[in-house]
């Protein structure tokens, strides 16, 4: 792995990771679906007119037609949005802690459904992750924690797995920026035709929810999204998706600095365990790749 990839895997990890605190804005002040079908409609036109400037075309091959379609509905109508609609009621820390475990489901169904084989410390490193993630959601449901929320949340990660089981298909033959505003665009329309159905426009108006907005749009959403698909690229689905073990103790500490979110003991050592299974889990794989 170059320096070039780590930088870019560290990029994403920030950018990813924050995701969840912005969102907790938004949601807090507008409706969720609504709001984030907006925010794909935005992202989308934004990377496809980008990706046109450059001279990347939109006749994709079958098979990235399928993943970008796959990928546009798992990850950003049903992974965002079920998040989204879980924010109003749980906390930013809980929903990307509970996120950060795709990695272990990646992991899981690689093991249970391909049969690839992950080895002593893979297979640790998921029973790790299991029992941090338990610890965690044992934690927040005795501190009073919404169950369907976090019921949300789960739900969210299983449909993220699959998107992310996908994302080869949509990264081979070029057009990376095309590939992320096409799959924005499917998103978009699927979340608003579930909004339109489901929601009343009301908005509370403020700085932090333009702000929250913008960002959100621009930096998780495409920058973010863009950076994945070429670092996925660049260095294979299995070594990229380490990045992921940062992710559940940058959740944390975003929304604690930004939010003023809390965290317990029990939180602390929930993040530290399933940090040490994704890491165990994806260098199992690793090394299994060779």
């Amino acid at each position: 792995m170059d320096i070039r990839a780590i930088i870019m895997g560290l990029a994403f990890a920030v950018m990813w990771s924050s995701a969840f605190t912005s969102a907790r804005i938004i949601v807090a002040a507008a409706p969720p679906v609504s709001a984030l079908a907006l925010r794909f409609l935005i992202s989308g036109i934004l990377g496809v007119l980008i990706a046109r400037w450059l001279g990347q075309s939109w006749r994709l091959t079958p098979a990235q037609w399928r993943a970008t379609i796959v990928f546009g509905i798992c990850q950003n109508a049903l992974y965002l949005g079920l998040n989204f609609v879980a924010m109003q009621t749980i906390e930013a820390s809980l929903a990307a802690i509970i996120a950060s475990s795709m990695p272990l489901l990646v992991g899981l169904a690689s093991w249970a459904i391909f049969g690839e084989r992950i080895g002593a410390l893979g297979f640790a490193g998921l029973v790790a992750g299991v029992i941090g993630v338990g610890i965690i959601m044992g934690s927040r449901l005795q501190g009073g924690a919404d169950l369907y929320g976090l019921m949300l949340c789960v739900a969210g990660v299983i449909a993220l797995t699959f998107a992310t089981l996908s994302v080869r298909g949509a990264t081979s033959g070029g057009n990376f920026l095309m590939i992320v505003g096409l799959q924005m665009l499917v998103g978009s329309v699927a979340l608003g035709l579930f909004g339109a159905a489901t929601e009343t426009i009301e908005i509370a108006w403020s700085w932090q929810l333009v702000a929250a907005f913008v960002y959100t749009t621009l930096i998780p959403g495409l920058a973010a999204t863009l950076v994945w698909f070429m670092l996925v690229n660049r260095i294979g689905a299995i070594k990229a998706a380490t990045f992921h073990f940062l992710n559940p103790f940058l959740g944390v500490v975003i929304a604690a600095l930004i939010l003023g979110e809390s965290l317990g003991m029990w939180d602390i050592v929930g993040v530290l365990v399933v940090t040490a299974g994704i890491l165990a889990v994806q260098l199992s794989r690793q090394q299994a790749a060779r």
